[in-house]
C-alpha cells in the first residue's frame, strides 16, 4: 500500500480496520512541511529506509535515521516531518500485541525486519496464511531491536518552548545560558534549575542534543558533513566531528553507516 505523506488519508483510516498489523509506503513527495499532529488508536512504527524523518510528540523530539524507527504509542498525539530524499514506511501495530514501550523510542531495524516491512506493505502479493506468518515474525523481532539515543526532550513550560523554538529555527544560535536568561526574564541560576527540571538536562547537554539531531537529519538527507558544521555554529569541522563522536561513540559517517548496518 502506498500512500503521500500528508494527513489526513482520505482514503486510510488505520483504526477502522481490524487488521493486526498495517503497512504502508510513504512518498515523502519532495516536501519538508511538517504533517499536523494527530493520533491513532493502534502504535505506530514509523520506519526510515532512506532520508531521515523526525517526529515531535508533546514530551520531544524524536529523530529516525536511515535503518531505524520510532516507535509511537497508541493514541499519543503527534507530527511528522521528512527529508526531500526520505523512503518512509509507516507500520501501524495493535498495541497489546507487541512488547514495546508505552512511551516512545528510537530503535535500530535488522535487514530482516526492513525486508519484513516491504514485503508486508505490497500485502496484495500475499495470501492470508503467508501474511500471518510475517506478521508473527515481525512481532516476534521488534522488541529485540536496540535503543537509539536520538531524543530531544521538550518541555511546555512557556520559556522554555520559546527557547526551543528559537533554537529549532536556527540551530547555530549561541547564545550562552546567561544571554538566554536574560530573554526569558529569568536569572541564569533559575533557568539552569528549569531546564533540568523540565528536560532531565543540562542547558548545553540539552542544545547539543539538538545539535545531534538537526545534524543527523541533514547528513540523512545528503548535506556533506562540512555544511551541516557550519550550519549549527561550529568554528571548525574538527570541532564538530569531535562532538559528535564524544555523544555518539562514532564519526558521522562511520555512525550513519553503523547504524544502516544494525543486527
Amino acid at each position: 500500500m502506498r500512500q503521500k505523506l500528508r494527513y489526513p488519508w482520505l482514503d486510510l483510516d488505520v483504526d477502522d480496520r481490524a487488521a493486526p498489523v498495517i503497512a504502508v509506503r510513504v512518498d515523502a513527495d519532495g516536501t519538508k512541511e511538517e504533517v499536523p499532529e494527530h493520533s491513532h488508536r493502534k502504535g505506530q512504527l514509523v520506519v526510515s529506509l532512506g532520508g531521515g524523518v523526525t517526529c515531535r510528540v508533546p514530551s520531544g523530539l524524536w529523530m529516525v535515521p536511515p535503518h531505524c524507527a520510532v516507535w509511537i504509542p497508541s493514541r499519543m498525539p503527534h507530527s511528522n516531518r521528512a527529508t526531500a530524499n526520505a523512503r518512509l514506511f509507516f507500520v501501524y501495530v495493535e498495541a497489546e500485541l507487541v512488547d514495546l514501550p508505552e512511551r516512545c523510542c528510537t530503535i535500530s531495524i535488522s535487514p530482516l525486519l526492513r525486508e519484513l516491512v516491504v514485503e508486508l506493505s505490497d500485502g496484495a502479493q500475499h495470501d492470508e496464511a503467508r501474511r500471518e506468518r510475517l506478521i508473527g515474525v515481525l512481532l516476534g523481532e521488534l522488541p529485540r531491536m536496540p535503543v537509539q539515543q536520538l531524543h530531544l526532550p521538550l518541555s511546555r513550560e512557556p520559556r522554555l518552548k520559546r527557547i526551543a523554538a528559537a533554537l529549532a529555527d536556527n540551530p547555530a544560535d549561541r547564545r550562552t545560558l546567561a544571554q538566554w536568561a536574560d530573554h526569558v526574564a529569568l536569572s541564569e541560576s533559575s533557568l539552569a534549575r528549569l531546564v533540568a527540571k523540565e528536560t532531565g538536562l543540562t542547558f548545553g547537554r540539552w542544545r547539543q542534543q539538538l545539535h545531534l539531531i538537526v545534524a543527523i537529519r541533514e547528513l540523512a538527507a545528503g548535506a556533506s558533513v562540512q555544511q551541516v558544521s557550519a550550519g549549527l555554529g561550529y568554528e571548525s569541522v574538527t570541532a564538530f566531528i569531535t562532538m559528535f563522536r564524544k555523544a555518539l561513540g562514532k564519526p558521522p559517517a562511520k555512525y550513519l553507516a553503523t547504524v544502516a548496518q544494525a543486527t
